[in-house]
């Protein structure tokens, strides 16, 4: 790695769903990772995509001013821009793809469109200090709100999905769960938090029994479904009463899922450097049981910093570093995409 590739300023910004964010790395390094979070969608228990994006549209230019100013740095400083270009909600990623674009143009630097679940992945290679680092190839779980996939990382530019969800991803599920028990939004951590009080085995919900390039979460909330509308008709008051046991049972099943799954892909493929992303990796039973099969296994764990875990710009930095020192841009035409096939071979 030459001077100027570890010394190479990229701006990043993300806006994909609901969390505006921006971040300036200096090599693997970050200098500052901004983020403003989106309230108002909690009153209608998910994201709604006509506000999420004025919100952006709102706290995309302080957002980025911040980033540069806890950075230390001006735009001059900067070597390129990089954005989410997809997937994710359209209008979202229009107002950080308009915003990016238009900056690059005026400042006359490079502009990197980025993948934002590879973005997710890559965030294992930002440097943080930290002693170790996955090795190629590697394994990752990506597990999120829109997304559910083991990817095969074979380096920065190279991932295979061997597995993804049919239907509903877990993070979906957990806060789909949530709702019908009325726990509000976002549910996953909600359930998280309720979990760590309960009996992981009072409820026993199935597991979907798909073959390892599959996942699906929609049965099991069909079954939770049911299961608290025949329990309600008896007692009105069951959720209420049995709100612990009832997240740590799904959150056990959900989990004992993710995990099964991983680890028998793991086996075929012979590979045993392990990691997780997206936002379902801040759960703290998954954290807890990978690092478990890591230590029963002899395995390679490697579980992100809670920072680089939801929707952020410094995943986004990174991936947009490695493609500039490829030498990968974007032309002034790149559009943003709802919407992104990718890593299927």
């Amino acid at each position: 790695m030459t001077q100027e590739e570890v010394n190479v300023k990229i701006l990043a910004i993300e806006s994909s769903c609901d969390d505006t964010s921006a971040a300036v790395l200096e090599g693997r390094k970050v200098l500052s990772n901004v983020i403003s979070s989106q309230k108002i969608h909690e009153e209608y228990g998910g994201v709604v995509p006509e506000l999420a994006s004025r919100a952006h549209q709102k706290n995309i230019v302080p957002v980025v001013s911040s980033a540069l100013k806890q950075a230390a740095c001006t735009m001059d400083d900067i070597h390129a821009v990089a954005f989410t270009s997809g997937p994710g909600l359209l209008g979202s990623l229009l107002v950080g793809t308009s915003f990016a674009k238009s900056l690059a143009f005026a400042k006359s630097l490079p502009l990197i469109d980025v993948n934002h679940m590879k973005a997710h992945i890559l965030a294992h290679l930002i440097d943080d200090g930290q002693e170790r680092f996955p090795e190629f190839p590697f394994l990752c779980l990506t597990v999120s709100g829109g997304h559910t996939q083991i990817v095969r990382v074979n380096d920065p530019y190279d991932m295979e999905i061997l597995s993804e969800t049919m239907d509903d991803a877990a993070g979906e599920a957990f806060d789909k769960i949530a709702k019908i028990m009325g726990l509000g939004y976002p549910g996953g951590p909600v359930v998280d938090r309720l979990a760590r009080e309960g009996d992981p085995s009072r409820f026993p919900f199935p597991e979907s029994k798909l073959d390892d390039d599959k996942f699906s979460f929609s049965g099991l909330k069909t079954s939770v479904l049911y299961f608290l509308q025949k329990e309600v008709a008896m007692d009105p008051e069951f959720v209420e009463k049995n709100k612990a046991d009832i997240c740590a049972s799904v959150q056990h099943t959900i989990v004992g899922t993710l995990i099964n799954k991983l680890e028998r892909v793991a086996e075929r493929e012979g590979i045993h450097d392990l990691c997780v992303a997206g936002g379902v990796s801040a759960n703290s039973a998954l954290r807890s049981e990978l690092q478990a099969l890591g230590e029963r296994k002899g395995w390679n764990v490697f579980v992100p910093p809670f920072a680089y875990c939801t929707d952020n710009a410094a995943m986004i930095g990174i991936s947009g570093y490695y493609e500039y020192i490829k030498g990968k841009r974007a032309g002034w035409n790149v559009l943003a995409q709802a919407r992104i096939d990718w890593g299927r071979k």
